[in-house]
């Protein structure tokens, strides 16, 4: 059984580096833990944020099609800007790899090190709570709808067709129902990140 909540401790030794790379084109996003603060370089740009000031940091599961195991960390700082950390980096014009042992050790360290600054920063994990309430509302819409092609087909004799509407809805619910279920909004402390929206430890 899937445990919903980790403690902030990782069985290995944390990362205190991080890159990955957003496309074929341009330069890596590269991030490095230091005792200054959270050093990161994206593109032309770069920065140093003090753990102590960054006052906002959002995790979730965020799969795309050509690749169904990918976590990201929104990480907001005083000032405004945003930057985004992603479980995945680009490798060839097909692949997403994922880079999952070093993505968990760097977020980890990084909540390690902000609760040792005393960040008061506000931990969230999943989507917002209005846009988690508008995709609960269009997933009942389209099990209604679903459910309401499978009676007919039942009705008519239409077999074939109520087996494709039962494997289409098979497909959804693993796909879409594991998106929601994993992006459910919760707010989370620096010593329990919620496991939902992190890769998996593999030793």
């Amino acid at each position: 059984m899937e445990q919903d909540e980790t403690a902030i401790a990782a069985p290995a030794a944390p990362a205190v580096a991080y890159a990955y790379r957003a496309s074929l084109i341009g330069g890596a996003h590269e991030f490095d833990l230091t005792d200054q603060g959270l050093s990161w370089r994206i593109g032309g740009r770069s920065g140093l944020w003090p753990y102590a000031e960054i006052m906002a940091v959002n995790l979730s599961f965020r799969p795309v099609s050509m690749q169904s195991r990918r976590f990201r960390a929104d990480i907001r700082h005083t000032s405004g800007s945003q930057i985004a950390v992603l479980s995945t980096t680009w490798q060839t014009v097909t692949l997403q790899a994922p880079q999952d042992h070093g993505y968990r050790s760097f977020i980890v360290e990084l909540h390690r090190r902000m609760a040792e600054a005393g960040a008061r920063a506000v931990l969230t994990a999943g989507l917002g709570p209005k846009t988690y309430a508008a995709a609960i509302a269009v997933l009942i819409v389209l099990a209604a709808s679903m459910a309401a092609l499978l009676a007919r087909a039942v009705a008519t004799g239409e077999f074939a067709g109520g087996l494709f509407v039962i494997g289409f809805a098979a497909l959804f619910a693993w796909q879409v129902g594991g998106f929601i279920r994993r992006n459910r909004p919760v707010v989370y402390s620096y010593d329990k990140l919620p496991e939902t929206v992190l890769p998996k430890f593999v030793a």
